[in-house]
């Protein structure tokens, strides 16, 4: 029985079938649903899980070397709202993209891990590997 780290079967699963580049994406609410890409919905109601919540949550076991997200993040969220992001990323690149492009790259990705995050453009695709 886990008693620690993430208990969800589910991301645990998605998390052990990541190589090295391989890409995951944590996506907010409204985030598109894509019929090829496994997908764990973990949201709950409006705000519950976060994003920010879930990357927390894998950090401690998966490496990151690049992060995607749309460039319409900058443009739609407060100063505050970014910085909060960019904390929460502790020194990870981050590449922001057109929101059309960043969702070109979701084809290609392990898994979707969905949240309830209401965070406009919250989305992000994790590259994994060492930075």
């Amino acid at each position: 029985m886990l008693r620690n780290g993430i208990l969800n079967p589910q991301i645990n699963s998605l998390l052990a079938r990541v190589r090295h580049t391989n890409l995951l994406v944590i996506s907010d609410r409204g985030f598109p649903y894509w019929p090829m890409i496994e997908t764990v919905d973990i949201s709950l109601v409006d705000g519950v899980p976060t994003v920010l919540q879930v990357l927390e949550a894998i950090r401690p076991n998966f490496d990151i070397c690049e992060i995607f997200m749309a460039q319409e993040f900058r443009d739609e969220n407060s100063p505050e709202v970014q910085q909060k992001f960019l904390n929460s990323m502790h020194g990870i690149p981050v590449t922001f993209e057109a929101h059309v492009d960043m969702k070109k790259r979701v084809p290609g990705a392990i898994g979707l891990i969905r949240t309830g995050d209401i965070t406009q453009y919250a989305n992000m695709v994790l590259m994994s590997g060492r930075v």
